[in-house]
């Protein structure tokens, strides 16, 4: 099976200091949706895991949040794409739960779903905490410079191993071997 795992704020939309509450707050960077649906074009599935911790701390709904998730969804559909998983995690940092990426619960609840190692899956992130998360199980960390991956980048001397692209575009072209961006 071919898949990749990408986190959602940063990557596929813009990142943002506030709660994506609506799909007014949800702003796709541009180029995400047409990388997915390349990618799924060539039989690759793809998941979205996400840490969510406004539902937590009473910022927003899990309704709101699957609003936004169906919005993206249909977003990536309409141009020939598909997102065959959202996961996230609804925890606040303090509450030692075992999905808050940089811990690996949300990862291992897909390797059983999908009765799938994730030895070589790319998880395409902007932050440390995704770079860990990949590591964790195996996975190939990819950072994008979108949302917080250039600062991730530039605070972070040990990503030496770590691949990393201007977008997921420019990820999704060089995984494809298409040259496209």
């Amino acid at each position: 099976m071919k898949l990749v795992v990408l986190d959602r704020d940063g990557v596929i939309n813009e990142a943002t200091d506030d709660v994506i509450r609506s799909t007014a707050d949800f702003v796709p960077i541009e180029g995400s949706f047409d990388a997915i649906a390349r990618l799924c074009q060539q039989d690759y599935r793809v998941i979205v895991i996400t840490n969510q911790s406004g539902i937590a701390r009473g910022l927003l709904t899990i309704d709101e949040v699957n609003a936004v998730h169906q919005h993206m969804q249909q977003a990536v559909a309409s141009v020939g794409g598909r997102i065959d998983a959202v996961l996230f995690c609804p925890h606040k940092p303090d509450d030692d739960c075992s999905c808050r990426k940089p811990k690996p619960g949300m990862l291992h609840s897909l390797m059983e779903r999908l009765d799938i190692e994730l030895n070589g899956v790319h998880l395409v992130g902007d932050s440390l905490r995704d770079v860990q998360t990949a590591m964790v199980v195996g996975a190939t960390p990819v950072l994008v410079k979108t949302g917080h991956g250039a600062r991730t980048i530039e605070e972070n001397i040990h990503l030496e191993n770590v691949e990393v692209y201007d977008d997921l575009a420019e990820f999704a072209s060089h995984l494809l071997g298409t040259g496209e961006e």
